[in-house]
């Protein structure tokens, strides 16, 4: 990662879920949104626990460590959601 601050940024966001089966579903359902690299500024990393999905962030400036936190969330939102419609199924 190019540095062109006088910092950069690190964080770690945890995702906990009731059970081990609703992370797994949703850590299949980030896998392929994370395996697309798409800034030079920032990066996620992801590891799955029983319970948990962490994410790394490593950023260059603050304006792209908020676009990398967003992401997560929005992505979160979405599979929140879907779990949400089919839990009422």
């Amino acid at each position: 990662m190019i540095k062109n601050n006088f910092y950069t940024i690190k964080s770690t966001l945890e995702l906990k879920f009731k059970t081990s089966k609703l992370c797994d579903i949703s850590y299949n359902s980030f896998l392929p949104e994370f395996n697309i690299v798409k800034s030079k500024r920032s990066t996620i990393a992801m590891k799955k626990e029983e319970y948990s999905l962490i994410f790394q962030i490593d950023s260059n400036d603050i304006t792209a460590f908020r676009a990398s936190i967003n992401e997560i969330i929005s992505f979160g939102k979405v599979i929140d959601n879907t779990l949400k419609i089919v839990e009422n199924s």
